[in-house]
């Protein structure tokens, strides 16, 4: 059996191979010393220790360890990219600075209910506070089982800090744009640009931007005007790669009407065009969003297009913008809830309700009306 050893900080580490849980591979990473010959004697010492069955010991282990154990060990090895850099974010920025020296069997809910407390004194929105406690949850949960580092789970206990209940989401804070705003975004980016079809997907079906990007003709049917997204782009510190979508609900097929068939049978021809006049430096894939040579549109350029549509035309927007505008929209003109969560690919109705339902004064004034117009009878 093999190991290395690393640097990270002031720490040298150790770890290794160990056997395999459900065809899966598991590597257990521990703090090996203060320089390389003690963590390198550390990791002899391991191996030997768990080749002969003997268990490792890790009563003493920190905070601070024990979560880039976890991020090591579970989240790198389960979690989707884009979770796993908001989970390190989280590590970094609220655990370690505020509890990463306590030893962890020692950390017990009132430490834990001071911190989460503390949260919305640091600005940070009532989104943000659940995310950090749900990292905190589930670190704590797999630190009882399977590794038994600790009896029970302390964040059981924890209750999440009082946020004001009429601070709610507005169209204002959501980024809903009106539909001159969006025209003359349209107007602006233009055909010829590389943004305009990402922006015409956005608009029409309120897919999300890596699901734009990783749209493939092969998911479009033009005959029946109907999409399918099973696939999304991320970038990557190595670039963009290929990945699932965000939850199995947001795999999903999408309606679309006559304005986006034209353009995206247009898009299509255009691009045969393309590949005809650059030949061998025609960058020849399948997706949907590509620039004129072929290169894919990544959500990096998008975000770029948005900021630069943004600064250049002074409207408060961004590419999530085009998926709330399309579900005002829709929620404005009567659509079914139901249809409308199915189409944004929501887990649940609840989040369509909450998040959209009390943003328009036309539907709460229709509210009225059917009111007044009951009691009159």
């Amino acid at each position: 059996m093999e190991g290395s050893v690393r640097k990270r900080g002031e720490k040298w580490y150790y770890s290794f191979e160990a056997a395999k849980i459900d065809g899966k591979r598991q590597r257990i990473e521990r703090v090996g010393g203060l320089t390389k010959p003690e963590a390198e004697a550390a990791l002899r010492k391991a191996i030997t220790d768990y080749e002969n069955g003997e268990s490792i010991d890790l009563s003493n282990i920190s905070v601070s360890d024990y979560f880039d154990y976890w991020y090591e060990n579970y989240v790198k090895k389960n979690l989707k990219y884009n979770t796993q850099i908001n989970y390190l974010n989280v590590i970094k920025k609220y655990i370690k600075p505020e509890i990463g020296k306590l030893k962890l069997k020692s950390l017990g809910p009132a430490k834990l209910q001071e911190l989460v407390n503390e949260l919305p004194d640091m600005g940070l929105a009532k989104h943000t506070v659940e995310i950090i406690v749900t990292v905190l949850k589930g670190a704590l949960k797999k630190a009882v089982y399977p590794w038994q580092l600790i009896k029970s789970n302390p964040m059981q206990y924890i209750e999440m800090p009082k946020y004001d209940q009429y601070n709610k989401k507005t169209k204002e804070k959501l980024k809903v744009n009106t539909i001159e705003d969006y025209k003359k975004i349209l107007g602006f980016v233009g055909p010829e640009n590389s943004f305009y079809i990402p922006l015409l997907l956005g608009f029409h079906t309120g897919m999300r931007r890596g699901e734009v990007c990783g749209l493939t003709w092969d998911c479009v049917n033009l005959e029946e005007k109907t999409l399918k997204v099973n696939k999304t782009i991320i970038n990557t510190y190595g670039g963009w790669q290929i990945g699932t979508p965000k939850t199995q609900s947001s795999y999903r097929e999408i309606s679309f009407g006559e304005t986006l068939y034209r353009e995206l049978k247009t898009h299509r021809k255009h691009q045969l065009e393309h590949k005809m006049f650059y030949q061998a430096e025609y960058q020849d894939s399948n997706f949907v969003c590509t620039k004129e040579n072929g290169k894919l549109v990544t959500p990096n350029s998008i975000k770029w297009s948005c900021t630069n549509i943004q600064r250049k035309l002074g409207i408060d927007f961004n590419f999530h913008s085009l998926r709330h505008t399309h579900a005002t929209l829709l929620m404005e003109s009567g659509a079914k809830i139901k249809a409308i969560q199915e189409r944004l690919g929501h887990s649940r109705a609840s989040t369509t309700t909450d998040t959209y339902s009390h943003l328009t004064k036309k539907m709460q004034q229709e509210t009225v009306d059917i009111f007044e117009e009951r009691i009159s009878k």
